[in-house]
């Protein structure tokens, strides 16, 4: 059938008007339709699969929607726009292509108008960040920096120098109050069994700090 229609028109001399731009119809590899023995021709679908990928099945499935077709039927396709259009539409693989893009086109527009609905609720967000950003967040950095300092200043005091240091004043204060006591005796303001027992209970804590002291030392410049 091919045959005959591609030899009818080489006979005429007068090939049909078609469609195709001329360097379609005019290229060496144009798509024509061939039969088994007719080795000068090319495949229709040989310009096609070098354009884009079509599996074997679609292409078959192409085959077999044209094997059908009579010799008019393909004049026309090759010469009628709207009729290769029409044909071109119910092909299955193009439904399906169509079918995606539309379900695809809907969702990117339903995904569009929520976000267009959201925007005031975004609005509203953004502005109450704003006000905690200018407000209740400065008030949190302040309290925060606020218990930073208290924190440095806690570990000050409780460092081991810190504490060496206060121990020693302590050392320091008892070593004077002894002495102070002692010369309180030898100026009569005391009793000696007074001074005694007075004298003893401060010593025995100078010496008690004094201990602590250098093992503290000790063990921090250790």
């Amino acid at each position: 059938m091919f045959k005959n229609f591609w030899g009818s028109q080489e006979q005429q001399g007068q090939p049909t008007e078609s469609w195709y731009p001329p360097s379609v119809v005019n290229s060496p590899s144009s798509s024509r339709p061939t039969t088994p023995g007719s080795n000068n021709l090319s495949r229709p679908t040989d310009r096609a699969s070098s354009l884009s990928n079509v599996s074997p099945a679609e292409a078959a499935g192409i085959i077999a929607v044209l094997k059908d077709k009579s010799v008019d039927d393909l004049r026309k396709l090759l010469s009628d726009k709207d009729a290769y259009q029409n044909l071109l539409l119910s092909l299955e693989p193009v439904k399906t292509q169509n079918r995606v893009r539309d379900e695809l086109r809907n969702e990117t527009l339903q995904l569009a108008r929520e976000n267009v609905d959201k925007e005031p609720c975004i609005m509203e967000l953004r502005n109450q960040c704003r006000i905690i950003r200018t407000t209740e967040l400065a008030t949190a950095q302040e309290k925060l920096h606020e218990l930073e300092r208290k924190k440095e200043d806690t570990l000050k005091f409780y460092s081991p120098s810190s504490l060496l240091v206060r121990l020693q004043d302590a050392m320091n204060k008892t070593d004077e109050e002894s002495e102070t006591l002692h010369r309180q005796l030898l100026d009569g303001g005391i009793d000696l069994p007074a001074f005694v027992q007075k004298y003893k209970k401060m010593r025995y804590t100078y010496h008690k700090r004094a201990l602590i002291h250098l093992a503290a030392k000790t063990t921090v410049t250790g």
